[in-house]
């Protein structure tokens, strides 16, 4: 088992917050509604996100991480609902994330030093629940339709200083294209996503950091992704 201290988890968010910036204009947030003046309208696209989230369970896909500073990283995702994700960047970017069982694990195969947290605490953690549901614990701060994509921005009710998630989805057919986190400080984080596959199988250890095998050379630790 992976323990995090708060100097550790500053590091963390410190890296992942240095590596992005925004996007162009075409895909730039509007300010949303607010959730209790959602429409109809509203109201029927966030069933039909949260049915689309719930139908989605493998998804592998290239991603651009774009930081507020103009830094761009670029990498492989994998997303097994619920509960796993991998994100693995390209050389020369030693960073690996996964998460699994519950927690976040970041690994900087340089340093060889691992630093975990709950995935519960993250804003991405909502997209990983076995029941995706935008009401209750998670509340919508609004959607924007502009540009000819369907944004959808959450928090956790209990937490509304913590960050916010902005979920970006082609409209028609419903399909994830990018999201972008805010963090307390109002710095933004961008994900893009490219040539995206679902429904593929996965193996279970690419997810598995508690097993020791998971840092062993050539183990799941080390480079899976293609780089293409």
């Amino acid at each position: 088992m992976l323990f995090v201290t708060k100097r550790p988890m500053k590091r963390l968010m410190h890296r992942l917050m240095d590596r992005r910036a925004l996007l162009a204009a075409p895909l730039a947030l509007a300010l949303p509604a607010r959730a209790q003046g959602l429409s109809a309208r509203d109201r029927a696209d966030v069933a039909r996100i949260e049915a689309y989230l719930n139908a989605l369970t493998t998804l592998r896909a290239r991603f651009l991480q774009i930081a507020q500073n103009g830094a761009a990283a670029e990498g492989t995702a994998w997303i097994w609902r619920p509960g796993r994700m991998r994100f693995e960047y390209d050389p020369p970017d030693p960073l690996l994330l996964v998460a699994d069982a519950g927690q976040f694990l970041m690994y900087d195969r340089e340093l060889r030093a691992p630093t975990t947290l709950l995935v519960s605490q993250t804003p991405l953690g909502i997209l990983l629940r076995r029941e995706v549901r935008l009401s209750g614990d998670v509340t919508v701060a609004g959607l924007d339709r502009s540009g000819g994509f369907l944004r959808i921005t959450v928090f956790r009710t209990s937490e509304p200083s913590e960050g916010r998630l902005t979920l970006v989805f082609d409209p028609e057919p419903l399909a994830l294209r990018q999201w972008a986190v805010r963090d307390p400080q109002g710095r933004e984080t961008r994900v893009t996503l490219s040539r995206i596959e679902t429904g593929l199988r996965f193996p279970a250890g690419l997810f598995q950091f508690n097993d020791p095998r998971f840092f062993e050379p050539g183990g799941f630790g080390a480079p899976q992704g293609s780089g293409n």
